[in-house]
């Protein structure tokens, strides 16, 4: 578990392969509420290879020092995330 949001992290590996590949992340918000978007792939075992880039924003709690993972939203498509930055600058915009 990660003790700072600094630390957290979706990369996962199993048998010696990553299966989810961290590329990057961007820290929304910190304190005893924390939310975090990841951009990351998905290895294929079938075609041995990683997905195209994925989205998640996950949002944490933090207990006893520990951030501990509340809830996520995976991003599907880079057409949902288009649609997703066009919501928020119209709104902004207002």
């Amino acid at each position: 578990m990660a003790s700072t949001v600094d630390d957290l992290s979706i990369e996962y590996e199993e048998d010696g392969i990553t299966l989810v590949k961290q590329l990057d992340k961007v820290v929304l918000s910190k304190g005893a509420w924390s939310t975090v978007i990841f951009r990351y792939q998905d290895w294929d075992r079938q075609k041995e290879q990683y997905s195209k880039d994925k989205y998640t924003i996950r949002r944490y709690q933090k207990r006893n020092g520990e951030y501990f993972q509340k809830s996520k939203f995976n991003i599907s498509s880079p057409d949902q995330a288009r649609s997703l930055i066009t919501a928020l600058q119209g709104w902004l915009e207002d």
